[in-house]
């Protein structure tokens, strides 16, 4: 192959980009930024102009820290808000001094590093001097760095404090107005499922702040300790339904895990409005208002009768209040027999009939009665059961606005002295200001995308397909790929309650049901698939759909 003519002035041109890459490449790769290496932390540390803070826990620190790092243990000096003087002062002790880079690290793959990192940003140390050893000291020792038990008090530093950046934090006010507007705001608790629904709890109540998705601090790393990459954190949110766009606010019990998706998200990909809550469940559980937890990532999915009971009296009906179509899916003889006011009969056999037709079922709700724009408060025999279930999922399937079901039967209802009808709900115009009637509507045909696997529209799943096998007996043919078996009866309690928010992610766990996956519940009984369909909803999967036998 004959060599190229570098006199040639096109080639002279190649020859200066390879030769200016090839500079530029190394550079960037050892550049500094809010992640960097252990090896780019080996090589930079001789030359003394790194600050390194070591911000495990006193203990830790003193088994062994890697030499010439300060201790900046959070547990030291406490959670409390320090005035600009005492933390000038706490700084300067870590030998912080304007312009110099800074370097926090942890053990690895904790929270201590990142809660440091935001508490030097928020006392108004630049970003662009900030940076967190990524893998901790389970890193650096993992690429032969030396650690040491001696330590000496660092050269005091220079950096004064003369206002925190509060735009990055957010008080309880704030907080609770966006726990309230879900589609502006989203409110990450990076606690532990046990903490998310209910089983253990720091203070008086378990539970989450309502509204709230569960984000664990641990999934923001992998498995050597050192942080996901950007893609792969965009990837996990995106799953989780959080966006750039909206407000977020980090949560946990004490404003520590917190920092984890706040770093993430904030510094690592970069989003506008990411703060983070110190105070957390620490000062929400002792607001005097009592404000509320729950269990359930999706707890309006389930109504009580005392809810329920509210909503059907004749003056709220009277008065067009009642925004809920409840609808009772036994068969029309025990309808007749005793039902809730206002109830309008739709046997579960309709919608099963109308599983692969899903314009005509709602050419069907609309003359009777059922408006797309209430809440479609499903009522059957016991709770959640396959006729019920599969009711909520055609409802969503058809674009229902907002789907729920009656835990209690129609009998529970009745021993609880709550009125009962026997007449059938009239449906039609209204032709006295006294007369109730409920109005026949338009349903428009517009299906879903997302609920029934296959259905047009459906988007493409961005992380592993993984089949839940509902059904009580085992398939004649299992689906293709990953196929995990959890009958529907064990997800559910006495008269068809879903089992506490708790035992129930014990269940999933267990069985292999992943949380980063697009679940895909399948039975020979699609009432069946879609019991599980529900339960996975109630607990906040956001990505599960059902698939219809024989396909869509």
């Amino acid at each position: 192959m004959p060599l190229p003519n570098f006199a040639h002035p096109v080639v002279r041109l190649l020859a200066a980009w390879v030769l200016l890459i090839g500079v530029l490449a190394p550079a960037q790769a050892a550049g500094f930024g809010p992640l960097v290496t252990a090896a780019w932390l080996k090589a930079e540390l001789p030359r003394g102009e790194i600050t390194l803070l070591d911000a495990s826990a006193t203990p830790a620190f003193r088994k062994g820290h890697i030499a010439g790092a300060a201790s900046a243990d959070l547990y030291a000096y406490g959670i409390e808000q320090p005035t600009p003087e005492q933390m000038t002062r706490r700084l300067q002790s870590w030998g912080v001094s304007p312009g110099r880079r800074i370097v926090v690290y942890d053990t690895g793959g904790s929270m201590m590093a990142t809660r440091l990192f935001h508490d030097l940003m928020h006392a108004g140390v630049p970003a662009q001097d900030l940076a967190i050893l990524d893998g901790g000291l389970a890193a650096w020792q993992a690429a032969g760095g030396a650690v040491t038990q001696q330590s000496a008090p660092p050269t005091p530093g220079t950096y004064r404090v003369t206002a925190f950046r509060d735009e990055l934090r957010v008080k309880l006010d704030a907080f609770l107005l966006g726990s309230g507007d879900p589609a502006g705001h989203a409110l990450v608790e990076a606690l532990e499922p046990s903490y998310y629904y209910g089983e253990t709890k720091f203070f008086d109540r378990g539970g989450h702040v309502p509204n709230a998705v569960m984000l664990p601090a641990e999934d923001f790393y992998n498995a050597d300790k050192t942080f996901k990459s950007p893609d792969e954190i965009r990837r996990l949110v995106a799953h989780l339904g959080l966006k750039p766009g909206q407000t977020v606010y980090t949560y946990c019990g004490g404003g520590v895990a917190a920092s984890v998706p706040w770093f993430a998200l904030k510094v690592l990909l970069g989003w506008p409005t990411v703060q983070l809550y110190r105070e957390s469940q620490l000062e929400w559980l002792q607001d005097e208002r009592r404000l509320p937890m729950w269990t359930w990532a999706a707890p309006a999915l389930q109504r009580d009768a005392d809810w329920l009971n509210g909503y059907t009296n004749r003056m709220m009906r009277m008065f067009s209040v009642t925004k809920q179509s409840v609808i009772d899916v036994r068969p029309e003889a025990a309808y007749r027999q005793g039902h809730v006011p206002y109830a309008l009969n739709i046997p579960a056999e309709l919608f099963r009939e109308h599983l692969r037709d899903p314009a005509q079922l709602a050419a069907r709700l609309g003359p009777a009665g059922v408006n797309p724009a209430h809440e479609a408060v499903v009522v059957s025999d016991g709770g959640l059961n396959p006729r019920s279930a599969l009711a909520m999922l055609m409802l969503e399937r058809v674009s229902q606005k907002r789907v729920s079901m009656l835990l209690e039967s129609v009998d529970e209802w009745g021993l609880r002295g709550l009125p009962l009808e026997k007449t059938p709900t009239v449906v039609g115009p209204r032709r006295s200001p006294m007369e109730i009637t409920i109005p026949p509507v338009a349903y428009p045909a517009s299906v879903k995308p997302g609920v029934v696997a296959g259905d047009p529209g459906d988007a493409a799943a961005a992380f592993p397909v993984v089949h839940l096998w509902a059904g009580t007996s085992a398939p004649a043919q299992a689906p293709a790929g990953t196929v995990v078996r959890l009958a529907y009866t064990e997800l559910l309690a006495a008269e068809g309650r879903p089992k506490p928010a708790a035992e129930l992610w014990k269940i999933l766990q267990k069985a292999g049901v992943p949380r980063y996956a697009r679940v895909v519940a399948v039975a020979d009984d699609p009432g069946e698939a879609a019991v599980a369909w529900a339960v996975l909803r109630m607990m906040g999967w956001t990505d599960v759909r059902v698939a219809l036998p024989g396909g869509s």
